[in-house]
């Protein structure tokens, strides 16, 4: 119980103000809640379990330069799938709506590329280094979700407010802001 305890309470502050916290609240002015946080679940928990594994083994060692890379590439393919999404028909943006699988699967690839190397990932590596493997990974991974809760709440707030033409350029420019950002993160590092 304390590594869960001590897990949940670092991840969740840990995910506050992080990108993946502002990318769910970017997907949950585009997306219904439910799908978003699904999806955002689904990431967490084999990232955060790959973490303690990782962590279990080897501690320290991640080849994140690649892993930013890749999230980089996927990130600025997001932007240009949210501007090109938005020229749908009103009724294929209806079927999209209601298109869960996909919803689903854009987000759960978008969250568990971006965790890959994120700090909440090192933390939880290194949480798993010093407690136990379950408990870091089930406290880290509902850290995270409840985090990442609060921001879908934010975000269906906002896009309730927001004209649908704002909600797609800030939606496509975050993303794009956020795969830059990881292209040049090996670059900062070195």
């Amino acid at each position: 119980m304390e590594a869960f305890w001590i897990s949940l309470a670092v991840i969740f502050v840990a995910e506050l103000g992080d990108k993946s916290q502002l990318m769910a609240m970017t997907f949950a002015t585009r997306f219904r809640p439910l799908p978003v946080l699904a999806g955002i679940t689904i990431a967490t928990t084999v990232v955060h379990l790959f973490s303690v594994a990782l962590g279990g083994l080897i501690g320290d060692n991640l080849p994140t330069t690649a892993i930013s890379i890749a999230a980089g590439i996927a990130f600025l393919g997001f932007a240009a799938w949210t501007l090109r999404g938005d020229s749908l028909s009103d009724e294929e943006a209806e079927k999209a709506k209601r298109a869960t699988k996909s919803v689903l699967l854009a987000v759960t690839v978008a969250f568990f590329l971006s965790e890959l190397g994120d700090k909440t990932m090192l933390a939880t590596i290194t949480l798993a280094t010093q407690y136990g493997w379950v408990g870091t990974w089930i406290g880290s991974t509902v850290g995270m979700v409840a985090a990442d809760a609060l921001a879908i709440l934010v975000g269906g707030l906002l896009g309730k407010h927001l004209p649908e033409k704002w909600i797609k350029y800030g939606a496509a420019a975050a993303f794009a802001v956020f795969g830059v950002l990881l292209l040049l993160e090996p670059l900062w590092a070195s």
